[in-house]
């Protein structure tokens, strides 16, 4: 067997160490023990090298992931960032009791107050008791005019009227029909009639008057009357008579009904901008019948309901005027202003009030005054500022008693630059 000379680097004895190794014939196989123990090592310190090298690369990718994701949440929350202030309006709790005078022009600087008129009916059905005779004669109310002259024409109580159905009627009291006005509207003045004789006879739709006493003279075509409504009521015979107190406490009934009625259908009509005190509305009954049919009495109110609505920004305006200084030019409303107490100064207003021009009146109770806030300005104010001067920009509005910030994210140092990004909450205050 021929020999070959190669080095081998004995690494323990740090010396170069010649040895032959055999050079293999065909078909023969030799085994190095010594240096297959030796591959075998240096392929393991190569392994060992790479899992390393690998470990390494992993933690760089996790690294950068968790760097992308992190920057990223930045990015978004930046995206998404916001701000609200939270604010707790100026306030002042006032107890009132102010005489004030209002006129019935919107258009002027001071207190001004309009009218409203609401028309409407009740009726009730009462079931008689104990039975009765009776002769009940029919009533109703006519309006008497005077176009004869501009004189006014005075007339007895119990004058007799012919109604058109042919048939004679009394006035209840005495009364004066005034004369034509300048401008030749014939006067005219509301009176109470009643039927000359009991019975359903005289019960009618409404009827054309003449003065029975004027027959033959130049007045009686001049002077006239139409009724208002039916006239009812009459009858003879036997009834089941409801009691006077049972009556009285149903008109009673029929009034509050129809006043709680109009009440809810002016709150319903009311304009924007102004407001009706619970206590500035008035009833006027116009009409009120009772008649008897078998043993059922049938009661029936007509009636208009006045109310006085007065424009919320002046009234307000005149009682901070009033309350906190004159001419203050400070924007506040007034929480419960609606719930103050109105009343009357002079009752005699409500005489013609239909025809009311000026009133004088008293407001009285507890209030809260709230001044307003101009969220505009103060976004404007805050807007893209550090957020450590918040503070001292709300020092200073004097209308604001404390504001708090919340601003997302909470590592963001200053306002948003966008007006949408910046909202303001207003406290409630009770």
């Amino acid at each position: 067997m021929k020999k070959n000379l190669i080095q081998d680097i004995n690494i323990k004895k740090n010396k170069v160490v010649q040895k032959e190794i055999p050079i293999l014939k065909k078909d023969e196989f030799y085994v190095n023990t010594k240096s297959t123990s030796y591959q075998e090592d240096s392929r393991d310190y190569f392994l060992d090298k790479n899992k390393k090298k690998d470990v390494g690369s992993s933690f760089a990718i996790w690294f950068l992931a968790l760097f992308a994701v992190i920057f990223l949440l930045f990015a978004v929350s930046f995206l998404f960032s916001n701000a609200k202030i939270l604010i707790t309006p100026k306030s002042q709790d006032v107890t009132l009791n102010e005489n004030l005078s209002a006129v019935k022009d919107s258009n002027i600087d001071g207190v001004s107050f309009n009218l409203i008129a609401l028309n409407g009916e009740e009726s009730k059905t009462l079931h008689g008791g104990e039975l009765h005779n009776v002769n009940l004669k029919a009533k109703g109310k006519v309006l008497l005019y005077n176009n004869f002259s501009t004189t006014p024409q005075s007339l007895a109580i119990d004058t007799r009227l012919e109604g058109s159905n042919g048939k004679l009627y009394k006035t209840d009291q005495k009364i004066t029909i005034p004369g034509v006005n300048k401008t030749g509207v014939p006067g005219s003045i509301e009176v109470g009639i009643y039927a000359n004789e009991a019975g359903e006879d005289y019960n009618s739709d409404p009827l054309d008057f003449k003065i029975f006493g004027f027959k033959g003279t130049n007045k009686y075509e001049k002077i006239y009357a139409r009724s208002v409504g039916k006239i009812n009521g009459g009858m003879v015979g036997q009834i089941s008579e409801v009691s006077d107190s049972e009556k009285e406490s149903a008109l009673i009934d029929l009034k509050n009904s129809l006043q709680a009625k109009l009440i809810q259908k002016a709150q319903d009509q009311i304009p924007s901008g102004f407001i009706l005190f619970k206590d500035a509305v008035f009833l006027s009954i116009e009409d009120q019948n009772s008649e008897y049919k078998e043993d059922v009495l049938n009661l029936n109110i007509k009636g208009t309901l006045y109310g006085i609505l007065f424009n919320e920004d002046k009234l307000t305006q005149k009682i901070v005027n009033d309350v906190i200084s004159k001419n203050s030019e400070d924007s506040v409303y007034i929480q419960n202003l609606k719930n103050l107490k109105f009343s009357l100064i002079n009752s005699s207003d409500l005489i013609g009030i239909s025809d009311l021009k000026n009133l004088s009146f008293n407001l009285s109770g507890p209030v809260k005054i709230i001044w307003n806030i101009d969220n505009d300005k103060i976004i404007n104010d805050v807007l893209g500022q550090n957020k450590k001067d918040f503070n001292p920009i709300m020092s200073k509005y004097q209308n604001i008693d404390s504001a708090d910030l919340i601003m997302r994210p909470i590592w963001k140092t200053s306002f948003p630059d966008k007006i949408k990004k910046i909202k303001i909450n207003i406290n409630e205050i009770k």
